[in-house]
This record gives C-alpha cells, structure tokens and sequence, in this order.
C-alpha cells in the first residue's frame, strides 16, 4: 500500500469574510471527492479570510499511479479562478 499526500497553500484574493473563503473551498473540496475519490481538508489559515492550506490524502497501489492522480488533483484546483496556489508540498511514502 502506498500513500500519497498534497499540501496546497492557497490564496484566495476576493475572500471578504470566511463565509465567502468557505464557498469557494466548499467547492473545490467536492470536486476533489467526486471526480477522484480523496480525502481533502482544511488543515491550516482556518482563521484567515484569504488564505488557506488544504491536505489531500489518496491511497494506492502504486507511487507512479500516485504521484499521477495527486497532479490531476493539482491541475483540478489550479484551474478554479478564484483562487491561486501559491506552494504545493507532494509526498509518497
């Protein structure tokens, strides 16, 4: 069993309140769930409007199968503009 984790510093500039930074977060965490089945969560900036770290946990057989489904999460939450990744951290143990 291998297991691949995704930090994503991310920074979310039209964010007025955490109600608004929550829409958009809600949004790319269901995205995540539904088209690759990961965990995904909320693990750091919770108390900032626009700024927010998000931990992504997928489990497989294999790292190079791995290290390919944590890309096309990174490419999936690149793609949301409304907000811009500013660091992502890949680990596969």
């Amino acid at each position: 069993m291998v297991v691949g984790r995704l930090r994503l510093d991310i920074h979310i500039p039209a964010a007025h309140s955490l109600k608004a930074k929550r829409s958009v977060l809600n949004h790319v965490k269901e995205r995540v769930r539904h088209r690759f089945n990961a965990s995904i969560a909320e693990v750091g900036h919770q108390d900032l409007w626009q700024r927010a770290t998000l931990g992504v946990a997928v489990v497989g057989e294999s790292p190079g199968v791995i290290d390919h489904v944590l890309r096309d999460i990174l490419a999936v939450v690149e793609r949301e503009d409304r907000l811009s990744v500013l660091d992502c951290q890949v680990t596969i143990d």
